[in-house]
């Protein structure tokens, strides 16, 4: 027996007399039936679209074209994310390593600037000093030439000595070669000495003192060095005074 008769046999029956609550109405069984078979088919179909799309249908958004489009274009971004921030960071790595040596080169050029500024404070007055040497060189040979006990000798001596003091406040120190090796460095020579009592290159002759600014050398000792004695002179006197060639 179908769905339909089965349900329609199972609708009960009215009352042949009326009663309260109930309502009688003229439908015709094959209506009845036909409504109900209409419901069945329904009810077949739906359950036949639902197991053909759980069967047979694709998972969602596989095989999606659209889908696939926008993960390649995500990936595509992600990479080129990716290499910008390569390129600034190597940006970056390179404008700091200039930026070190910038202040590297700018810290050097502040203590050359530095020393430049004390170098001129210390030496900027040597052209001045340098002037002056040649009239503590008179006093000393005016002081070698007196007499002892002269008078103006020691006034002479109490000029020097002020000037030779004004001249160490500002760094000025004199200092004799004789009897040291001579040494171009320090040194001047003006003449050689054929001598056989001093070792050749023996400063046997001051002819004016070397002066020193703040240790660096402001004038040389003017100086005769001694030499051997020619091998004809083997009876010459010591200390006898010759012009180098």
């Amino acid at each position: 027996m179908s769905l339909a008769a089965a349900r329609v046999a199972s609708v009960p029956r009215m009352p042949d007399t009326p009663e309260k609550g109930y309502f009688e109405a003229d439908i015709p069984v094959n209506a009845v039936e036909e409504a109900l078979r209409s419901v069945e088919r329904i009810a077949a179909g739906g359950d036949a679209v639902a197991v053909e799309v759980a069967e047979g249908a694709p998972p969602p958004g596989e095989g999606d074209p659209a889908l696939r489009a926008e993960v390649e274009s995500l990936r595509a971004q992600l990479e080129l994310s990716q290499a910008k921030a390569r390129e600034t960071l190597e940006k970056l790595k390179d404008q700091h390593e200039r930026f070190l040596r910038a202040a590297a080169d700018l810290e050097n050029y502040r203590k050359r600037a530095q020393k430049e500024v004390a170098d001129v404070q210390r030496f900027g007055i040597e052209k001045v000093l340098k002037d002056l040497l040649p009239t503590l060189d008179g006093l000393d040979r005016a002081l070698a030439t007196a007499k002892v006990g002269d008078p103006l000798a020691e006034g002479v001596r109490l000029v020097r000595a002020t000037l030779e003091q004004a001249l160490a406040k500002h760094g000025v120190k004199g200092f004799s070669a004789m009897g040291a090796r001579f040494d171009s460095a320090a040194h001047e020579a003006l003449m050689q000495v054929p001598t056989a009592a001093q070792p050749p290159g023996t400063v046997v002759l001051e002819h004016a003192r070397g002066f020193t600014l703040h240790d660096r050398l402001l004038r040389p000792a003017m100086v005769g060095v001694a030499v051997a004695p020619p091998p004809d002179a083997g009876g010459a006197s010591a200390g006898g005074d010759g012009l180098g060639s």
